[in-house]
């Protein structure tokens, strides 16, 4: 057969000749069409497929090319990819390993809003009862933005304006590669320090920047970013853009803002306004006062009228001391008469021959307990020879024998005078430390 003679060649052999062909005919390309089957494998790499109304292509990002994309891809999203077209000989199947890629114009990138919307308006991040009330005068003030635009200055120079405040800038990109991851990492970041540290925690946040097209402002559609602001525990103010523009953040956040500069404005109130309310509420309550305090004399004054007078109160009472008074000094007077009386009565009694008889009658009472007294007097039985016994040391009266043994040393009360003892055995032998016998013998 014609061709019988050709060299043969491997499976191997021919993928590799094709794979040369194409990578060297076509280089690097630019595809657009639309994603489907987008996934990311746990290596980082992802895979998906790009097609239009007539044609499928696979393609791949490498690991660090997906981690690089301004931009979540999704299904049915148009994108412009760029890369190099390459075959993978495993499956035999031409492919594009994508090395860039963007959205295709504002229609993807509003369908994508849309979706994202939609999706996130399903969880209920941007119900109004989420929303948290500004705090009237902040203290401090966090401001998530870029510290080289325009945008911080004008933000300061309102505040500084309006009402001069402690503000604390974290600095972001705003437009770009990772922006999106930068914003979201500053509002955790002010909402986990805490309320006593040496940074103060802010009172208020607000999300700013400038201008730009929708492509400019994508960081503040991204997913990550909008759940950061609407989960922030601290009150947040977005500020994207001019007054036209709108993002995922303004409906996540407590309160959008036209501008960065009107952000200022509705931050904090203007300190001459305050300083004149101040003083108004002053004003008003020193007049409130002034007047309470003439009502009140008013009130004093009909009272006074109405009450009765000083004399018409104390008249009856005044009468009736001086009728009391008067009373007593007529009973004390007839007390004293009284008492006269009853004292010349009780002195008429009192004539001599009753006193005699008084004192008689007392004299014998008198002498018949002085004869009872001498009667039982102990000292008057020693003239009749008998004696008082009693111990020497304690000096207690001795009335019997025991009491004899236990005192070892007595005395003896004769009429004439004392007589010191010692009790001894028969033989002469003290019963001092000894059982005592019937009988003591006195020496």
């Amino acid at each position: 057969m014609p061709g019988d003679n050709a060299p043969e060649m491997s499976v191997s052999e021919l993928s590799l000749a094709l794979k040369r062909m194409v990578e060297g005919e076509f280089g690097h390309v630019r595809l657009r069409g639309e994603i489907s089957g987008w996934k990311r494998a746990a290596s980082g790499h992802a895979y998906l497929c790009l097609k239009d109304a007539d044609a499928v292509i696979d393609g791949v990002i490498w690991r660090g090319a997906a981690s690089a994309l301004a931009f979540s891809p999704q299904d049915g999203i148009e994108v412009i990819a760029t890369g190099k077209l390459t075959i993978y000989p495993g499956r035999s199947k031409y492919q594009i390993v994508i090395e860039r890629m963007e959205l295709a114009g504002e229609g993807a990138l509003m369908a994508l809003f849309e979706k994202l919307k939609a999706k996130l308006a399903g969880e209920g991040l941007f119900d109004p009862a989420r929303k948290k009330r500004l705090p009237y005068m902040p203290r401090t003030i966090g401001v998530v933005t870029s510290p080289t635009g325009a945008v911080i200055r004008d933000i300061l120079h309102r505040l500084a304006d309006r009402f001069p405040s402690h503000v604390l800038v974290w600095p972001v990109k705003v437009q770009g590669e990772g922006a999106a991851a930068e914003v979201a990492a500053a509002v955790q970041g002010f909402n986990a320090l805490p309320a006593d540290g040496p940074v103060p925690r802010p009172d208020l946040i607000i999300v700013a920047r400038g201008g730009g097209s929708i492509e400019d402002l994508w960081a503040f559609n991204e997913e990550v970013t909008v759940r950061a602001v609407a989960n922030s525990e601290i009150p947040v103010i977005s500020a994207v853009g001019h007054e036209t523009d709108t993002s995922l953040c303004d409906f996540a956040a407590d309160l959008r803002a036209p501008t960065p500069t009107a952000a200022a404005e509705i931050a904090v109130p203007v300190l001459a306004d305050v300083r004149h309310t101040v003083a108004t509420l002053a004003h008003r309550t020193e007049r409130c006062v002034r007047r309470y305090h003439e009502r009140a004399g008013e009130r004093l004054v009909a009272l006074v009228r109405v009450l009765p007078r000083r004399d018409t109160l104390l008249g009856p009472q005044r009468q009736k001391m001086d009728d009391l008074a008067g009373r007593l000094d007529r009973a004390l007077e007839r007390r004293v008469t009284l008492a006269r009386a009853q004292l010349d009565r009780d002195a008429g009694a009192l004539r001599p021959a009753i006193l005699e008889q008084l004192v008689a009658t007392a004299r014998h009472r008198f002498e018949g307990a002085s004869r009872l007294l001498d009667s039982v007097n102990p000292d008057n039985l020693l003239q009749r020879g008998y004696v008082r016994v009693s111990a020497k040391v304690s000096g207690k009266v001795v009335s019997n024998v025991a009491e004899a043994h236990a005192a070892g040393a007595i005395t003896l009360q004769f009429r004439d005078g004392p007589v010191d003892a010692r009790v001894e055995r028969p033989g002469g032998k003290s019963y001092a430390g000894s059982s005592a016998p019937e009988q003591p013998s006195l020496l």
